[in-house]
Parts: C-alpha cells; sequence; structure tokens
C-alpha cells in the first residue's frame, strides 16, 4: 500500500461526509434559487422570479443589522473568552478538566429552556431591567459629550439613538440587547474552548521572559499570548460568528419586532410562507455576504505571508552576497 494510497483512505471518509451534508445540501439550496414557487408550497419551474422578489429595500437593512449583531456578540464573546482561557490554562491540572466541565454544565439543559428563562428574567418589572435602563442613561450622558460628528456616526450606524432614552420603551426585552446578552451566554463556551486548547499548549515561560526583559504584563499578553494562540482565536472567532449570523431562536424569542434578523426571515419564508426558493435565495444572500469578507481576509493574509517570506529571502541573498564579500 503507496503512501499516497494511504492518504486517500484516511481522507475518504470525511470528504465523504462533506460532499454528502454541506457541498450537495449547499448546490440544492443554491439551485432553488433559480425555481419559482407554487401555491401549494412546491418549487416550480426555472424562473428568474425568486431573485426578482429580493428587491426589496427591507433586505439590505436587515442583512447588516444580522452582521452588525453578530460582530458585536463575537467581540463580546472574545472579550470575555479570553482572560478566562488564559486564567483556565495557567490553574492546576486537576483544577483544569473541572473548571473546563462547569463552563460546559450549562448544555446540560434544552437550549429553548434556558432561552425561555431568560426571557423571565429579563421580565420588565426585574431587577436587570433597572440595572439596564441605568446603563443606557449613563450612556446617554457620554454620548451628548462626544463632538457632534461622533454623535452623527453612531446614530447613522445605529449605535446610539438621536432621541433621549425613555423609561416607558427602554426595555431589554424585545430588543437588540436582549439578543446579544443571551447570544453572549450561549456561545460563550463556543469561545472558550478552542481558546483554552491552545493557551494549554503555549509556552508561558515565553511571557515570563518578556517580563524579565521589561515589558509590561498587559504587553506581554498583547505581543507574546496572542499571537501564540493565533490559530485558536481564530477557531474561536468562527465557531461564534457561524451561529450568530444564522440564529433565529434567540431573536425570535427575545428580539420581538424591534430585532428581526436574516434567519427570522429565513424561517418566515420557509415555515411559514412555504416559499422554499425565496428563503433558499436568502440563505445564498447571507452565505455570500459572510464568505466574501472571509476570502478577502484569507487572501490578504496569504499574501502578507509571501511577503514576509520574500522579505526573508532577500535578507539572507544580502547576507550571503556580504559574506562571500
Amino acid at each position: 500500500m503507496t503512501k499516497k494510497f494511504r492518504e486517500v483512505v484516511v481522507t475518504a471518509p470525511s470528504f465523504l461526509w462533506l460532499m454528502l451534508f454541506f457541498a450537495i445540501p449547499s448546490i440544492i439550496v443554491v439551485a432553488f434559487t433559480f425555481h419559482g414557487h407554487t401555491p401549494n408550497g412546491g418549487v416550480g419551474e426555472w424562473s428568474l422570479s425568486t431573485w426578482r422578489e429580493l428587491v426589496d429595500p427591507d433586505y439590505p437593512v436587515i442583512v447588516w443589522k444580522t452582521i452588525r449583531i453578530s460582530f458585536e456578540i463575537t467581540f463580546w464573546c472574545i472579550l470575555l473568552a479570553l482572560p478566562c482561557a488564559y486564567a483556565i490554562a495557567r490553574m492546576k491540572t486537576k483544577w483544569r478538566a473541572i473548571v473546563a466541565g462547569a463552563i460546559m454544565l450549562p448544555f446540560w439543559t434544552n437550549f429553548v429552556v434556558r432561552v425561555f428563562a431568560w426571557k423571565t428574567m429579563l421580565h420588565p418589572d426585574g431587577w436587570l431591567q433597572s440595572c439596564y435602563f441605568a446603563f443606557i442613561q449613563f450612556r446617554a450622558w457620554l454620548f451628548d459629550g462626544l463632538p457632534p460628528f461622533l454623535r452623527d456616526f453612531f446614530i447613522w450606524v445605529h449605535l446610539a439613538s438621536p432621541t433621549p432614552p425613555d423609561p416607558a420603551s427602554s426595555t431589554i426585552l424585545d430588543s437588540e440587547t436582549a439578543v446579544i446578552l443571551v447570544s453572549v451566554y450561549t456561545l460563550l463556551p463556543f469561545a472558550i474552548m478552542p481558546l483554552y486548547s491552545a493557551a494549554e499548549k503555549f509556552d508561558f515561560s515565553l511571557m515570563e521572559a518578556a517580563r524579565d526583559l521589561g515589558a509590561k504584563s498587559f504587553y506581554a499578553f498583547r505581543k507574546v499570548f496572542l499571537p501564540g494562540i493565533r490559530q485558536g482565536l481564530i477557531s474561536a472567532i468562527l465557531m461564534v460568528f457561524i451561529p450568530a449570523i444564522g440564529s433565529y431562536v434567540i431573536p425570535q424569542m427575545l428580539g420581538g419586532t424591534n430585532c428581526v434578523l436574516i434567519g427570522n426571515k429565513i424561517f418566515m419564508r420557509a415555515i411559514q410562507n412555504r416559499n422554499i426558493p425565496h428563503a433558499s435565495a436568502l440563505a445564498t444572500l447571507m452565505a455570500v455576504s459572510v464568505f466574501l469578507p472571509l476570502l478577502c481576509a484569507l487572501w490578504w493574509r496569504r499574501h502578507q505571508a509571501a511577503r514576509e517570506r520574500r522579505q526573508v529571502e532577500i535578507r539572507a541573498a544580502r547576507l550571503m552576497l556580504g559574506g562571500t564579500k
């Protein structure tokens, strides 16, 4: 048995799995977008009518809101997961498994039950609502102190409101804040575990050496620890961002009419309206919106790596020429 044949045998199950449960369903979904729909909920003849129906002024707003909220969820998850993963990796070995198991403990409870529990906790008469209103009052006070062009920018990207907070309408339930809060709670373990796996393999003596050479703790954390766990950081970002951008249960139960995301629209078209081609077109549009920035980032990373290799080769060639002289 040759080495190449052994490699094919080893990779064949994974390749078949990806073909059956990812590639072929994705091709079917894209093919559905070039069909019309029938009144009984079926798929009609080949047509571009589905793509014409997507010319809706609400869809760009919904796509932008979905991407923006997904980025916010990812940012907060990574910000909270990094110190947690760092602390677990520095613990004694006997405590690591216990703490990691405690982080995964909420998964023993049904997902819908946990979301419904949060819906009860976020009731308008609860203490979390009082804390939330105090927070938005403080945020409005900070917002009023910003320069006018920054205030206009934050209002334009929907990160601030031009009107002062109102206690009657500023409820944490049925808002973007509730969706972000519960999504961070739900997806945080998916950020902690890849970061912990990478941090566990990190050589912490490098940070001690950086501190011995005069680097402050945060500088050593930023310049030594974070580059050392780069692959775990990328995995954590993807494992949070991808589920967040396709989520519909949390926005459906906690977002109300104020936070309708693309996942809710796909659910409405596929289940309620029984318009499979339209739902497929929305899913394709969302996938393209996600994959294009990722492909651009991947291309830029490869371009930078190739540029660094060329610079190293040029330096090595100059050193060799200098040595021969």
